[in-house]
């Protein structure tokens, strides 16, 4: 067979049965990518013969004797096909994951596809931008300005890696070849809850390729949690690398090492395990009551009551909530759910480990290098320099990759072996056993004075954590914001992570407040009903504003400052938004019309320590060199802190190199999470520069004998004075001295401040099908001072488009065995460009107290309000609370009968 790649041909066979994605990566084609390997959502589109294919479910064979066109073959960083620099100057993308297959796509459009989005880009998914970015790259749009020197911050400069993006050439975590690697595969628990008997590597072993068989009795016996935090005592340690009791279906019960993917999976198939069934409990509510299976035997501290399920459970209280109630003229009471959630990054989980000089290194797709450093450390005995940890460009993570789920074992094989070890997680794995969020129930019961004033709120919360506790506990917490944004004497908040024997939940975009924040959003709105009052007037009676304690579990001091009424300016922009006369929509009849709002407070930084260090050298080259932990996956953080830097050294942005997310190469960073690659690591790029360019100051102040209040700095020199030195001049008589300008600082998470968004939407729902069409869509977001404008769009957009799918099609099916029956994007059904609308971003005017350059994360504040303003929406046309996620039309439909609304269309 002969192929021709990119115009070049290649005599090599695939392999039988070997798919075109697989065998175009083979020969090095990296920018075609695996998403899904089912043909769900675009990210491995290649042109064959000039037609757009899905390469992950087309054999290679076929490309046999035809053209194969890769991204890489569609142009190059110096030479870009039209659709390229569209990408890159719209921007079309945030991680980019998906982007290569969404040029492929795209560029192959006509103009009558182009004015049928919708239905053109039904075969390409993207998680992080919300469509609206893409549709303006296709377009032509063009939303990347070009920065002066030293004004680089407030404009919407690109991406640094922008070209290598829409080329292909970006490097994710599974993007390179090693020579000897062997692939790892996992073999999974089919019960719920079981003891392992025994297990039979034989046959496994025996299948040609296999080099090894883990188990539970080959690993390290040290408990951990595969949580992210600086402080790991905030999460239980019940989990093992392997173990010889299995609490979900799906859990890893071994290992198999082979020379190919094929060989691996072939070994799982013939490990032979017995397993002893053991009870097991779905439902957290069950789970904690008497006399049911007992989950964990655990002797963790951190562990509340393993008897009865409890990881931890919380009672607190501030006044009175009875006398609160008492004094009420209307009270209201209701119990909201909201289920699990999957995070849907198109890159799987992965890493990639190898020996190096006695060193272990690991090539990870991680929001935090730093810490997953630690961990291997602690699980495998290794000194720190005996350990390297490291990301490329990552591929979507929103909390999925706040954890450490794929590096233990291929650390493991690569000690054990020698040689480099290679794991990525299948899209099935990424639902079955990776962490998604927390199914929650609340209850939320409010009392009210007749002129809206609040004198009581209650809120008992269930979290399901699943089989192990990571991030259960921080994420109870984290759920008190959902009472902190309103002012009340009397409040009590009750709430229970409980373990279940079902795929163990985690961090999520909103990290346990999306879930309170529904219920307490959506309690509002009848609150506001049952006082005949308009649901935004009753916020703006209620909402904390400055000076006020912000108040949720507990009255003591606190590190979080509130200093601006960002809260009540994001009500005002969103009313006024949606007073302004609508079109009338064009839908026939047997449509009903509703509006509905809904807000949201958030912290800046997590409550547990938050810790970032920067190092910032100018090099013999001029280029500032900035050294940050933080791993870049498309929230902007890498172009956030190249325009901290230039602007603080006077410079552009082309004069800044980044170095990030390797422990070799940087210092210590928490993690990007929390929106706190902005605040924290941002504020440490700010230090970091501001000290290197005071040191070049002093320097040309001593050199030129003027004091230094005189001499200022600009892109290629400082003057002092009436004399002007170039800072060549300057790297070289500093050299000379043996003298280098550079510096390091660190910064942590605290004092923190809040950050606030109010969502609104019009929506038309379908009285007979159900089927809910978003008419409008407005969000105000509390950023403070913008540092890329573009960049703080798109975040909006994009948690906007992930709340939908929250709100409205999202959903794991699970059995009555604890099984999950819809593990891939088909039946799981995140988001299309056809199912989101465009959103209004509307920023408020304000300055952060704390933030760097007085700036706010916001990215993951935005997806807070979006589920309750549907579903109040939802309430306002039909007069029918939905108080379940998601709301699908099948939901929606069996209750339309219970009242009669009047047809508003």
């Amino acid at each position: 067979m002969t192929y021709s790649v990119n115009g070049k041909a290649f005599d090599r066979e695939p392999e039988p049965g070997q798919c075109l994605r697989t065998f175009l990566r083979s020969l090095g084609h990296h920018g075609v990518k695996k998403g899904c390997d089912a043909g769900d959502c675009g990210a491995c589109t290649v042109w064959l013969d000039g037609s757009p294919i899905h390469s992950c479910i087309t054999p290679a064979f076929r490309a046999d004797g035809h053209e194969v066109t890769t991204i890489e073959g569609l142009g190059s960083p110096g030479d870009l096909h039209p659709m390229q620099r569209r990408f890159r100057d719209a921007p079309g993308f945030q991680c980019g994951f998906c982007t290569a297959g969404m040029i492929m796509t795209s560029a192959a459009f006509t103009e009558a596809q182009k004015g049928d989005l919708p239905r053109a880009l039904k075969g390409n998914l993207c998680r992080c931008t919300g469509y609206r970015a893409v549709e303006d790259a296709v377009k032509g749009v063009v939303g990347v300005e070009t920065a002066k020197p030293g004004k680089a911050v407030g404009t919407s400069v690109g991406a640094p890696a922008a070209n290598d993006v829409v080329t292909g050439r970006a490097e994710f975590t599974m993007d390179t070849r090693m020579e000897g690697m062997l692939h790892l595969k996992v073999v999974h628990s089919p019960h719920a809850h079981a003891r392992i008997v025994s297990i039979d590597k034989t046959a496994a072993l025996a299948v040609p390729g296999v080099h090894r068989v883990y188990t539970w009795q080959d690993v390290p016996r040290r408990r951990f949690t595969t949580a992210i935090h600086t402080d790991h005592l905030v999460d239980p340690d019940d989990t093992y690398i392997l173990d010889d009791t299995v609490r979900f279906v799906g859990q890893r019960v071994a290992a198999v090492l082979a020379d190919t993917p094929g060989a691996a999976e072939e070994g799982c198939r013939k490990v032979d395990v017995e397993y002893e069934r053991l009870p097991a409990v779905f439902d957290p509510e069950e789970a904690m009551a008497e006399g049911a299976p007992q989950i964990h035997g655990t002797p963790d501290p951190f562990v509340r009551d393993p008897v009865r399920n409890i990881l931890l459970e919380l009672h607190s209280h501030i006044g009175d909530v009875e006398a609160g109630f008492a004094e009420a003229d209307v009270i209201h009471e209701g119990t909201y759910f909201s289920p699990r959630v999957q995070h849907a990054h198109l890159e799987t989980h992965g890493s990639i480990a190898w020996m190096e000089d006695g060193r272990l290194n690991v090539r990870t797709s991680s929001q935090s290098p730093s810490i997953a450093k630690v961990k291997l450390s602690y699980l495998f005995a290794l000194r720190p320099d005996q350990l390297r940890v490291f990301c490329k460009r990552v591929g979507g993570g929103f909390g999925g990759k706040q954890e450490v789920i794929s590096e233990d074992l291929v650390a493991l094989a690569a000690l054990d072996t020698g040689r480099p070890v290679c794991f990525e997680y299948t899209r099935e794995e990424e639902f079955t056993t990776a962490s998604p969020r927390h199914p929650m129930q609340l209850t939320v019961r409010l009392g009210a004075k007749a002129d809206g004033t609040l004198t009581a709120v209650q809120v008992r919360n269930v979290s399901n954590t699943g089989a192990y506790g990571n991030h259960g506990g921080e994420t109870l917490y984290a759920g008190g914001a959902a009472v902190m944004i309103y002012r009340c004497p009397n409040k009590k908040y009750d709430a229970y992570s409980v373990y279940t024997n079902t795929v163990p939940s985690g961090a999520l975009r909103g990290y346990g407040m999306t879930q309170p924040a529904f219920a307490m959003e959506s309690a509002m709105h009848e609150l506001a009903l049952a006082l005949h009052m308009d649901p935004l007037e009753l916020r703006r009676r209620n909402i904390v504003r400055p000076g006020d304690p912000l108040v949720a579990m507990h009255d003591g001091p606190d590190d979080v400052t509130f200093t601006e009424d960002g809260l009540a300016k994001c009500i005002d922009l969103v009313d006024r938004a949606m007073a302004r006369p609508a079109p009338e929509p064009n839908l026939g009849p047997g449509w009903l019309i509703g509006s509905g709002v809904a807000s949201s407070l958030h912290e800046t930084a997590p409550p547990t320590e938050h810790i970032s260090e920067a190092w910032v050298t100018l090099g013999d080259d001029l280029v500032y060199e900035v050294a940050v932990g933080t791993s870049e996956f498309g929230e902007g953080t890498s172009t956030a802190h190249v325009q901290i830097a230039a602007g603080q050294l006077g410079t552009t942005p082309s004069r800044i190199r980044l170095v990030q997310s390797d422990t070799d190469r940087t210092g210590f960073d928490t993690g990007a999470f929390a929106s706190a690659g902005l605040f924290v690591s941002g504020n440490a790029v700010l230090r970091a520069s501001n000290a290197v360019r005071d040191r070049i100051l002093e320097f040309a102040a001593a050199h030129t004998g003027v004091h230094l209040v005189m001499c200022s700095m600009d892109d290629d020199g400082v003057t002092c004075g009436d004399r002007r030195v170039t800072l060549a001049e300057l790297v070289a008589l500093a050299r000379t001295r043996g003298i280098r300008f550079t510096a390091a600082r660190k910064a942590y998470g605290s004092p923190r401040s809040v950050t606030s968004n109010t969502q609104g939407f019009r929506i038309a729902v379908h009285r007979v099908t159900g089927e809910i069409r978003i008419l409008y869509s407005v969000q105000a977001t509390d950023a403070g001072v913008v540092i890329n404008p573009q960049q703080v769009r798109g975040q909006v957009e994009g948690a906007v488009a992930q709340g939908i799918g929250f709100a409205l099609t999202e959903n794991f099916q699970v059995d009555a065995d604890g099984a999950v029956v819809n593990p891939n994007f088909r039946n799981y059904r995140i988001p299309t460009y056809a199912d989101v609308p465009r959103t209004e971003v509307l920023l408020v005017d304000s300055a952060d107290s704390v933030g760097p350059l007085r700036a706010k994360g916001m990215a993951e504040c935005s997806i807070n309000p979006v589920a309750p303003a549907l579903a109040n929406a939802l309430h306002d046309a039909t007069g029918i609370r939905y108080r379940a996620l998601p709301l699908t039309p099948e939901r929606i439909y069996s209750r339309l009968d219970e009242k009669q609304p009047v047809s508003k269309a």
